[in-house]
């Protein structure tokens, strides 16, 4: 498929360099093309260009920009070359003008909302489904792990999207874990600050993903 990034970051390179990696092609959506020379020298077949291209771009858009910067990346990105589209909304609302307390972020959201239900209400034409918050970027393509293949928790309102979504995560190495409609993101935004706990309060980055047990 052709997969347009919009967001030009470390999870918008890690996830970039793995569709590339799995025979996609890719356009990252950046304000600062300069930004990703040293990317694109290690990943040549990617195309580079604004927000707007990169939605126009991609049969399946990826949203990876900061929780607070999500709903100007999607404008800048248009309406119109979202509407129709799966987008993978990796994103979380963390309130980065408040500081974590004993190791857990905070939120610009409440406990009964949630960021993607926000994006959702903006751009009402595009199918989102919530994926790749819950874990640390350099995770996110075919990690490995002594316990097997990890969970990944989605949600969206659209089944033909999740279903789209769960083929990609079969092939980035993932158990694709379905947690329903929208408002699910409420719960699944939150594992973000379960994950980055043991980090920001003792600074252990080692590797981690959640499992689903059945």
């Amino acid at each position: 498929m052709k997969i347009g990034i919009v967001g030009s970051g470390g999870v918008a390179q890690t996830l970039g360099a793995g569709f590339l990696k799995h025979g996609h092609e890719v356009m990252l959506g950046t304000r600062s093309p300069a930004s990703l020379d040293d990317w694109r020298k290690e990943n040549g077949k990617a195309k580079v260009g604004s927000n707007a291209d990169a939605a126009k771009f991609g049969e399946l858009l990826v949203l990876a920009a900061k929780g607070a910067a999500a709903v100007d990346s999607l404008k800048l990105a248009g309406a119109a070359n979202l509407a129709g589209k799966t987008v993978i909304d990796t994103c979380n609302p963390i309130d980065e003008k408040k500081p974590p307390v004993n190791g857990v972020l905070a939120y610009f959201t409440g406990p009964n909302e949630s960021l993607m239900e926000r994006l959702q209400k903006e751009f009402p034409e595009a199918k989102f489904v919530k994926c790749f918050n819950s874990v640390g970027g350099p995770f996110m393509v075919n990690p490995s792990f002594q316990g097997g293949r990890p969970s990944m928790f989605i949600c969206g309102n659209d089944e033909g999207a999740k279903k789209q979504v769960g083929g990609i995560l079969e092939q980035f190495g993932w158990e694709t874990a379905d947690m329903g409609k929208v408002e699910a993101a409420r719960a699944i935004e939150p594992l973000c600050m379960l994950w980055c706990i043991p980090g920001i309060a003792k600074n252990d980055w080692s590797p981690r993903a959640f499992k689903l047990l059945k």
